[in-house]
């Protein structure tokens, strides 16, 4: 029988503002309960209040300048008295922290320490809450590292996070929230941008462990679809309020707000081609029916015919891009105080064809060598072996110097907008940056209008001119990268995993924009993501690598049904269903 194990009631969370004597309102009375054993999901966009709400059950934004917090925080250890987390000092805090409440961090790069070895940031949560030796405490670290499915957890044990790809890292932070078998694991976006089968991993992982020790969960996603296996109850949240919860079999198949029915429309489906996907404003506007906007109309399903007459019209034409057996390495260690190097092939012996305006798809796991192939064929990396030919001129082996002037027929759409972004250049220069490399236009006034009309190409308000990447969000910064990729009016574009990181509602816009912008300019390109779906409703052909090699190819609606080797069944296997298909 499950027994009640957290409380929260009339949770209310502010943050001073500068400009403003009226402080923000970041979560407003909320309340839930969880109970051993159980799973709690909560989902909202970024900024809806989700990770503020999980940050508060720990007390950890006492940390934060100008935030307060309100309200009751109960947790209620089996067969003892009520501990009111509100109102513990810092010291009797600790006590609670990591042992009986654990947290697993959004971004695990950033949440581990980068100066200490895996395996000490561990055994120090060990030795601070057990009586274990330090002996015993890393004999339980590599065991606990191997259960979390860690391959050779030794060699783990001794790495540094730098040395670990991010579905390791992540195992990492889980092995480490729970290594002291907590009552409450909070889960804090653990899979945001991982790859598909490494998100199920992960998922599959915390239900063994919920399982084996009937811990509680609080999983926060922005995905109520990847909630709709994993998660029992659900919370959706919104500008800082509970708009709706219940079961999640409920809530995923009857929701009744208009943002849950949006957020849960926004991820492209497996079985619907579309002109155009729902965004959550098609929900919230027309009285908040979601009545303004019919995602399944005729009118914006495309047809097998007319993509038949769109195909027969793109392979008729001489290829853009031909890759003839192309080959990347590169050297690592082969420990992490090895002085020995092992040679890498991030892409091995690869070959094929992108046609003018054709949008190839290329899919795989974190670690596959997608954006090393990527950044290869507009000459980012050098490869060691094989040929890249551009417009029917070989570009292997062509120099820098020369590489610069194709650089305004090539350009590329990184997946973080922040660090691809200048953080002192405002949003204008940004875009303006490339015009003035290339000279393009003669004077300041005709590139600064070039430029604002392609802010209203990806619909950036003009206002954003003067804005630093800083105070625009996540959405608004790849609308900017993509100003910039597209303000020379480039022939070929690499997307690489543009939209793996957003708002499942953000990435809808997106996603819409990239196709409304290809009908417009009619460019290249070559879309990398490790989401299968959404690369099946961006892509004519898709390519799917596994280890530096491709293993599977074809139509994209072809490929998806009838696919031709069994990791690209494991990969649809593992994409969440939406509620349109």
């Amino acid at each position: 029988m499950k027994t009640k194990v957290l409380s929260v009631s009339g949770l209310t969370i502010q943050f001073d503002q500068e400009k403003s004597s009226k402080p923000f309102l970041a979560a407003d009375q909320i309340n839930f309960e969880v109970s051993s054993g159980e799973i709690l999901g909560i989902v909202g966009e970024s900024g809806s209040g989700k990770t503020v709400t999980a940050l508060s059950i720990l007390r950890l934004l006492q940390y934060v300048p100008g935030a307060s917090q309100h309200g009751e925080i109960s947790y209620l250890p089996e067969g003892k008295d009520p501990v009111r987390i509100d109102q513990l000092s810092s010291k009797d805090l600790l006590k609670y922290r990591g042992k009986h409440i654990a947290m697993i961090f959004q971004e695990p790069g950033a949440a581990l320490n980068p100066v200490m070895a895996c395996g000490d940031q561990i055994i120090e949560m060990i030795l601070l809450h057990t009586e274990l030796s330090r002996e015993e405490a890393k004999t339980k670290t590599i065991k606990l590292l191997a259960d979390v499915k860690l391959e050779d957890p030794e060699r783990i044990f001794s790495s540094y996070p730098h040395q670990m790809s991010g579905g390791q890292k992540q195992r990492v932070m889980i092995a480490m929230a729970m290594v002291c078998k907590p009552a409450i694991l909070i889960a804090d976006e653990p899979t945001t941008a991982l790859d598909v089968s490494t998100q199920k991993g992960i998922l599959d992982l915390m239900k063994a462990l919920r399982e084996e020790q009937n811990t509680a969960i609080i999983f926060i996603s922005h995905d109520l679809n990847l909630l709709s296996g994993f998660a029992e109850r659900a919370l959706v949240m919104k500008d800082g309020k509970v708009v709706e919860q219940g079961l999640v079999s409920e809530v995923f198949n009857h929701p009744s707000h208009p943002y849950t029915r949006g957020l849960l429309s926004c991820r492209p489906p497996l079985k619907s081609r579309l002109f155009r996907l729902p965004v959550l404003n098609d929900f919230l506007s027309a009285g908040g029916a979601g009545s303004g906007f019919d995602a399944l109309h005729p009118s914006n399903l495309i047809s097998s015919e007319e993509r038949k007459l769109r195909h027969t019209a793109i392979y008729a034409k001489e290829p853009i891009v031909i890759v003839e057996n192309l080959q990347v390495g590169y050297q690592r260690k082969s420990g992490a105080f090895s002085s020995k190097k092992q040679n890498i092939h991030a892409v091995d012996d690869v070959s094929f064809q992108i046609f003018p305006g054709e949008t190839l798809g290329l899919v795989g796991e974190s670690g596959s060598g997608k954006t090393t192939l990527g950044r290869t064929l507009i000459r980012l990396m050098d490869p060691e072996t094989g040929r890249i030919i551009f417009k029917g001129n070989d570009i292997t082996n062509t120099s820098q110097q020369q590489l610069r002037g194709l650089r305004k027929l090539m350009q590329i759409v990184f997946q973080d907008p922040y660090q691809s972004l200048n953080p002192v250049l405002s949003a204008g220069s940004a875009v303006m940056e490339p015009l003035l490399v290339h000279r393009v236009s003669s004077s300041a006034e005709e590139r600064k209008k070039k430029v604002l009309e392609m802010f209203d190409r990806v619909h950036l308000p003009r206002r954003m001119f003067d804005r630093l990447p800083s105070s625009m969000s996540g959405g608004q910064r790849q609308r900017l990268c993509i100003a910039r990729a597209l303000v020379l009016q480039p022939e070929f574009l690499v997307f690489d995993e543009a939209v793996s990181a957003l708002d499942v509602s953000v990435q809808a816009q997106i996603i819409n924009l990239i196709s409304e912008l290809k009908r417009e300019m009619g460019f290249t390109c070559l879309f990398i993501s490790h989401d299968i779906s959404v690369v099946r409703y961006l892509s004519d052909r898709i390519l799917v690598m596994k280890n530096g090699k491709i293993i599977d190819q074809g139509e994209a609606d072809t490929l998806c049904e009838n696919p031709g080797s069994d990791y690209t069944k494991e990969l649809l296997q593992a994409v969440p269903v939406g509620l349109i298909n």
